[in-house]
């Protein structure tokens, strides 16, 4: 059995920036072709397109608002139309609006858990309608320590991971006599846009909670992805693995 992603096509969406960036560009390079679906930032999104096309892998841009239902089903019926399959689904588009729930309005609710978990469940419906006649797949749901131990301030962010977990252990259920495995993957505080503009007393905190002593990289979420998206995860379903320098541990 190998890592190596050769004659896979893959769909990773939130691509343009962050985890989904750094997912996109790993899994071209280890021989996958990629469909990036964006919201909004094309240029983001071309510039990782032409980084795949350098490393001799196809790239589609796709760009969808996840949060819509019909967007998101479309968007895989694109990927599936324009690149010939799809083996890998990636479900990495997500936001953050944070507030205490006393001034969280119902719009940061919505926003918040239609991205997140409406969008993972429209494009894993649609994914997995091809996936189940190939006899073959790979979903792969980005979740988060806050889905996990909850996060003051973010309970429209850790409601939408938690419940994240509860459809990957589902889906595992439903589709894996068809070959297909659902894993979800829970980074900690990863170096992105998200966590740029944290306190600096927070990102101290963090540290100090944190056995490895860092912040994430996008890469290293991006080598796990890797990992449950080859054959040597082939027995691997139905589970979280937490990539947070053992945060949680605490």
């Amino acid at each position: 059995m190998s890592t190596s992603l050769e004659g896979r096509v893959a769909l990773v969406t939130g691509a343009s920036r962050g985890i989904g960036r750094a997912t996109a560009l790993m899994l071209a390079a280890r021989g996958a072709d990629v469909a990036v679906n964006y919201k909004s930032n094309r240029a983001a999104a071309e510039d990782v397109q032409r980084q795949i096309e350098a490393l001799g892998r196809r790239c589609v841009l796709l760009p969808a608002d996840v949060a819509d239902f019909a967007q998101a089903t479309a968007l895989v019926q694109q990927a599936v139309e324009q690149l010939g399959r799809l083996d890998i689904l990636v479900n990495n588009a997500g936001l953050t609006r944070d507030n205490l729930i006393v001034r969280l309005r119902e719009e940061d609710w919505d926003i918040v858990v239609d991205t997140i978990l409406k969008g993972a469940f429209a494009c894993s419906r649609a994914a997995v309608r091809y996936m189940m006649r190939e006899r073959y797949g790979r979903i792969i749901n980005i979740g988060s320590v806050s889905g996990l131990g909850g996060n003051a301030g973010q309970t429209n962010y850790a409601a939408a991971k938690a419940g994240l977990i509860g459809l990957t252990k589902a889906l595992a259920k439903e589709v894996g006599s068809r070959n297909i495995t659902v894993n979800l993957i829970a980074p900690g505080f990863i170096e992105t846009d998200l966590t740029a503009s944290l306190p600096e007393t927070m990102v101290s905190e963090i540290l100090r909670l944190t056995p490895l002593g860092r912040l994430g990289k996008p890469e290293d979420v991006a080598a796990a992805v890797c990992y449950l998206a080859s054959e040597e995860a082939s027995f691997i379903t139905g589970q979280v693995l937490s990539v947070d320098g053992g945060l949680l541990m605490q």
